[in-house]
């Protein structure tokens, strides 16, 4: 038996439009082809998750204070540095280097939130017993990390103003820089590295990164609580996020001002963001109902909603030209500020919940090297131009219908990464969805809303046997 899965414009019947491809799709005249809903149970749940953090990752730091429907937010991130020298001193000459100034400079790519709000970020050390190291991927739940000596640099700036070209005035360096937040720190730390060597010494800062990451371990960029935002730095743009050391020395005779530059160069990276559960999130997180009528949804970490369809057990044998399961975002407070997620995304889990599985037929799931890729145009996930989201189902629901296949639960969620398994190729592997955590969050309407049109369905378009 062939089923067809693609998008399409539906007839006037239909009415509810699609995209692609309508004349591979049956009128429906309700004598041949059919068109119904099956209900969904819907339920808020915390998400428990286990996305860790890679090197090409953007990074979130700052604060939501009060997000009306969700509550609040803060990301820290932390980071380490290295020289691009070893096992080459990079201030020349070490008997005569004079600090100037020293300047951390972050690759500032975007932001969430309120963007007229002011932010308020801090820059720390990271304690060499922090068990901060390049050789772990780390969760965005994980625990602080140690700090050390305090605060050495402050900055405050309005979210807004970061992609606005600000010009730069020193001795043979005039610069104009647009997305750079430049945080400016001790002299002291600027002579603490002048002070390396390249000797294979405990003081061997230069003679290799594995020595130097014990005299310097990394950067902790933390937010404190003002603002009403987040903003998202690249630490592997070498372009712009780098520590800068502007100093004097002396090299055959001359006196020169110049700088040097460090880098985050490989693995050592880490975005610890908490969430507090307020307002009407956490209502229904603790609500016993076994429906909930709204779906609260915060892009990872965040929560998710567990849905299940006990009519696809009793729908009767029909050849499935068209299953698709709606979503409709419902307004909510400051949903102009606090915006939706670029991506949602949908997978099953089985009985014991320890293992999610992708519609790999419906999703033309394709192993791309140790990673998984997908048609995402055509399985859904994205926002559609008549403002819902839509996830095709329809092989998974044939082979419910016709090989009484396992009716399973369905996870929704808004992940940075999803961690599935693929029973086609038969591993497990991850999914990229979006780039950047905590960014997005969208009230939907549940399986039992008020209003009917706005309720999360499965739509079947059959054909009796």
């Amino acid at each position: 038996m062939t089923t067809v899965a693609i998008l399409f414009s539906a007839c006037k019947k239909l009415n509810e439009s699609t995209e692609l491809g309508g004349g591979l799709i049956p009128p429906v005249d309700n004598i041949n082809t059919f068109e119904t809903y099956l209900d969904v149970i819907t339920d808020n749940k915390i998400f428990t998750d286990t996305t860790k953090v890679y090197f090409s990752d953007n990074l979130g730091v700052g604060h939501i204070s009060n997000d009306p429907e969700f509550g609040t937010t803060h990301a820290d991130a932390y980071f380490n540095i290295s020289s691009n020298f070893y096992p080459f001193y990079p201030f020349f000459n070490k008997d005569s280097v004079i600090i100037d100034s020293v300047v951390l400079s972050l690759s500032y790519n975007s932001f969430y939130g309120d963007s007229t709000s002011f932010q308020t970020i801090q820059v720390s050390e990271l304690a060499q017993t922090a068990g901060f190291n390049d050789t772990s991927l780390y969760k965005y739940d994980h625990p602080d990390f140690l700090l050390t000596g305090g605060v050495i640099g402050s900055k405050t700036f309005q979210v807004k103003s970061l992609k606005d070209s600000i010009l730069y005035i020193r001795k043979k360096d005039t610069t104009k820089l647009a997305n750079v937040i430049r945080i400016p720190l001790p002299i002291q730390l600027g002579t603490r590295l002048a002070g390396y060597d390249t000797t294979n010494t405990s003081n061997g800062g230069y003679h290799s990164d594995s020595i130097f990451k014990t005299l310097f371990r990394g950067f902790a960029i933390k937010a404190n609580s003002s603002g009403n935002a987040l903003t998202y730095f690249t630490p592997s743009d070498k372009s712009k996020t780098k520590l800068i050391v502007y100093f004097q020395v002396t090299k055959n005779g001359i006196k020169d001002t110049i700088s040097t530059e460090f880098f985050h160069q490989t693995l050592g990276q880490a975005n610890i963001i908490k969430r507090t559960a307020l307002n009407g999130w956490a209502s229904y997180l603790s609500n016993s109902l076994p429906d909930d009528d709204k779906i609260y949804l915060q892009s990872i970490p965040g929560s998710y909603a567990s849905l299940k369809i006990p009519g696809l057990d009793t729908f009767k044998n029909a050849v499935i030209h068209r299953a698709e399961l709606v979503l409709n975002p419902l307004r909510s407070s400051q949903d102009a500020i606090f915006i939706q997620p670029s991506g949602l995304f949908l997978d099953r889990i089985n009985n014991s919940a320890d293992t999610a599985f992708t519609f790999d037929r419906d999703m033309d799931v394709q192993a791309s090297g140790p990673d998984f890729t997908y048609n995402y145009s055509s399985f859904g996930g994205g926002l559609k131009s008549d403002s819902t989201y839509r996830f095709t189902l329809s092989k998974y629901v044939q082979d419910i219908i016709t090989l009484k296949y396992p009716n399973q639960t369905l996870r929704l969620f808004a992940p940075v990464r999803a961690f599935v398994f693929s029973k086609r190729y038969n591993a497990s592997s991850q999914m990229f969805i979006t780039n950047e955590p905590a960014y997005g969050r969208v009230v939907l309407g549940g399986g039992n809303y008020a209003v009917t049109g706005k309720r999360l369905r499965l739509r079947i378009i059959y054909s009796k046997l």
